[in-house]
């Protein structure tokens, strides 16, 4: 089978399209046939090692996993005798930040609230790309009390956590402001938000609206320069340790003095996050946005894309 190897970290550059063994599920594992994956934040920290910390999980001189991907869609193929849960042809997505090896046109997945079933009316395409930035966007509205009457500013709504944040918010029937570049103002319209910022022109730091909380789902912006923008009592929370890992800090220590705090936020479990992804779907509450699409043999083009900084949602790997 094809895979997408890469045997050091580094740069796209090292990334390899080869033919290797396709895998043999073991008892209590599936085999699935990969037909679409993503390339995104969490892979290219995967694949270059960055920030350092990467290689205290993946392998601190190499990688321990050759063959990237975090998140796949696809179709069981065969099962472990173990296995009761999951059927042969069966439709499923998952994903595991620590990596999957799913970046290949075969992978085997042992079942632990990192895989279900893709609701009928959801393709291949947009059931892989309804998960990295959705389990991240999940952790920024759980570990907040929103309220209908609060105001939400977004910065950086057109990632793939972005853009899943924005959705997620709306349902919570509040006022939400975001900001993009240009060409993405009427899509972030159309996802919700009621008024937008559009970064290429204005700071929104420089503005005189007030936030009960503000999301920096880039992390390229901090609380020093978001702080005046809070209501009393308004929470800033980033995607992004901060300069000098400040966001650590200032979670432990602004909820101690003043009255406008950081929350960290430490992603929840799968078990969680997974389900409530599916269930929007099935609503038709969320759909991730999809910006573009390779096959598999220009995954290191994909890598290059995702880390140049301007992709809008999520770039798919079809497989």
């Amino acid at each position: 089978m094809k895979a997408a190897i890469r045997r050091s970290y580094g740069s796209p550059d090292v990334i390899r399209v080869e033919e290797i063994n396709q895998p043999i599920p073991e008892d209590d594992e599936i085999l699935i046939r990969v037909h679409a994956t993503t390339v995104n934040r969490t892979d290219c920290a995967n694949l270059t090692g960055k920030p350092f910390i990467m290689h205290f999980v993946l392998g601190f001189f190499r990688p321990r996993k050759v063959v990237l991907g975090t998140d796949f869609a696809g179709e069981v193929v065969e099962t472990g005798k173990n296995i009761k849960d999951f059927k042969v042809n069966q439709r499923v997505f998952g994903f595991t930040d620590t990596g999957l090896e799913s970046q290949a046109e075969y992978m085997v997945i042992k079942p632990k609230d990192n895989i279900l079933s893709i609701p009928n009316h959801i393709n291949y395409q947009q059931a892989a790309a309804s998960l990295e930035g959705a389990h991240y966007a999940y952790t920024f509205i759980h570990k907040t009390d929103i309220q209908s009457d609060h105001r939400i500013l977004i910065n950086g709504a057109t990632g793939a956590i972005g853009s899943a944040l924005l959705q997620f918010v709306k349902t919570l029937n509040v006022y939400v402001a975001a900001t993009c570049n240009t060409k993405n103002m009427e899509l972030i319209r159309s996802l919700g938000a009621d008024k937008v910022y559009d970064y290429t022109k204005e700071d929104f730091t420089m503005d005189d609206d007030k936030y009960d909380f503000i999301f920096d789902s880039v992390g390229k912006s901090t609380f020093g320069k978001c702080k005046h923008l809070l209501n009393k009592g308004g929470i800033y929370i980033s995607s992004e340790l901060g300069p000098y890992s400040q966001n650590i800090f200032l979670a432990l220590f602004t909820p101690l003095f003043g009255d406008k705090k950081v929350i960290f936020p430490v992603p929840y479990s799968l078990s969680k996050t997974l389900p409530y992804i599916k269930l929007l779907m099935e609503r038709g509450e969320f759909k991730p946005v999809i910006d573009r699409e390779y096959p598999l043999n220009a995954i290191d083009e994909a890598y290059q894309y995702v880390l140049s900084g301007q992709k809008t949602g999520n770039v798919i790997i079809n497989i």
